[in-house]
């Protein structure tokens, strides 16, 4: 009887923080693409301002962003779990200003 191979464990990486790391809130995201890379566009909307300023951009490949959309998926399952639903607006809403995160 032969027995699979053995896979070697993952590697564990080391994430470093820097202790100057600013956090930086964004409630608006433009999100573009190109054959090889996904580019986010992190930015803030303030009321009754007729602009909208980036405060970060994320260069990344189609499949980790592909594999950041299903960490995401899977986070706010788990909030939801813990929490409760997040509302979002239903189909046909539309807003004189919209806000939020767009494609």
């Amino acid at each position: 009887m032969s027995h699979p191979p053995s896979q070697p464990p993952p590697t564990r990486v080391q994430i470093e923080l820097p202790r100057d790391l600013e956090a930086i809130y964004a409630n608006f995201a433009l999100i573009a693409h190109s054959p090889s890379e996904v580019i986010i566009d992190f930015a803030r909307v303030l009321p009754n301002q007729p602009s909208a300023r980036v405060y970060a951009r994320i260069v990344m490949t189609p499949m980790n962003a592909k594999l950041l959309l299903q960490a995401l998926a899977e986070n706010l399952r788990k909030y939801e779990a813990q929490f409760g639903e997040i509302k979002t607006p239903g189909p046909g809403f539309q807003e004189e200003r919209p806000l939020g995160f767009r494609e």
